[in-house]
């Protein structure tokens, strides 16, 4: 089974806006930790590092659907797309636990650079099979069982409680 992983938060008072829901930039520092734990979870920052190498964000494009309320659980789903010489796709999902509800939809272009120079770097094999790959054909079906798998097991990887 490709590797999606579940990033699970309450929302807080203090993350609430003007308009009474979750601001929008809190979005992305969720997908930003889910991303940092995930890799984290399966030996990514290892396997970076002793490449002499970092992770940079290229591009962000978050599709917001609808808003977020104090108090509502959230999970953040997040798998690697795919590898390309010096660039990696990174997808998300971030749903209301409630009622299954899709909040925001996103993806990150994260390109590999030299940790020293800043420069691009062709991303090693020590790094690339780290993650097995989510083909976007298979998102739907893989997401599905997901979060089928996560109701029946209590699957709570990733899981905070900021409260």
């Amino acid at each position: 089974m490709p590797q999606i992983y579940r990033y699970d938060v309450v929302v807080t008072d203090d993350v609430i806006d003007e308009n009474g829901h979750v601001n929008n930039i809190e979005y992305l520092r969720w997908m930003q930790d889910a991303a940092i734990h995930h890799a984290d979870s399966w030996g990514c920052a290892l396997a970076t590092k002793a490449a002499g190498a970092a992770w940079v964000v290229r591009s962000h494009r978050i599709e917001y659907l609808k808003p977020a309320f104090s108090g509502e659980r959230i999970s953040v789903l997040t798998w690697v797309s795919n590898f390309r010489r010096v660039q990696s796709l990174r997808k998300y999902k971030v749903i209301r636990v409630e009622d299954d509800a899709v909040l925001a939809e996103a993806e990150t272009d994260w390109i590999f650079v030299d940790a020293q120079s800043g420069r691009l770097r062709s991303i090693p094999k020590e790094v690339s099979t780290v993650f097995e790959l989510v083909p976007e054909e298979r998102e739907e079906e893989i997401l599905v069982h997901t979060k089928s798998l996560s109701r029946q097991m209590g699957i709570r990887r990733g899981t905070i409680n900021k409260m």
